[in-house]
């Protein structure tokens, strides 16, 4: 459901389903190491394909389909995957994460009012999103907030900067970091969430 604070900020709260999936695909993936590519900043279509192909070899993901005419970008560095699931995966390489845009809580069109309500839906709905991620990657290598006068560099350096809570899982060659974003009034924050993304070795 959608909803609106007395104050003007708006809100999204729908089921974890499309999450639940998400992250039941990633847990199936136990090396990373095979799909992670150069740590350099290239892109093009030589550089996709091979991405591609990296991706094809490690997963059953099926990689979105050129259309008739349709080309690689020379500035294109990733690529988009259906898993088996019918999730949308976006993968770069060194990053992955899953487009599940009508799932979980987000508030958005926040303005410098709402920092306190912002905080407490995402306290609200940490909870649940926390839960779900223990279901399918087990007990966190590391978990905390910003409440910790050391959360910005604890887990490692930056690693809390710009979020409000952080849940970090390792994997081989990738770790899975669940998180939500922290709200600020300078820069103001219009849109917090819960997210997740595999940050790939």
């Amino acid at each position: 459901m959608d909803g609106r604070t007395p104050r003007g900020m708006k809100t999204q709260d729908r089921p974890l389903d499309e999450d639940d999936l998400a992250m039941a695909d990633l847990a199936e993936i136990t090396d990373w190491t095979r799909i992670a590519g150069p740590d350099d900043d290239a892109a093009g279509p030589e550089v996709v394909r091979a991405l591609v192909y990296r991706v094809m070899n490690a997963t059953d993901w099926k990689p979105w389909p050129l259309e008739p005419g349709e080309v690689i970008d020379e500035a294109m560095a990733s690529w988009g995957f259906t898993t088996r699931r019918g999730i949308t995966m976006i993968v770069f390489a060194g990053l992955t994460f899953s487009d599940c845009p009508d799932s979980g809580w987000s508030a958005y069109d926040i303005g410098p009012d709402d920092i306190a309500a912002a905080e407490k839906g995402l306290d609200a709905a940490w909870p649940d999103h926390l839960a779900l991620a223990r279901k399918h990657w087990g007990e966190p290598d590391y978990l905390g907030d910003d409440s910790a006068p050391m959360f910005a560099d604890e887990w490692e350096p930056g690693a809390g900067s710009g979020r409000r809570h952080l849940a970090v899982w390792l994997r081989t060659g990738a770790q899975y970091h669940l998180y939500s974003n922290k709200p600020t009034r300078q820069p103001l924050s219009t849109a917090v969430g819960v997210n997740y993304s595999v940050y790939i070795d």
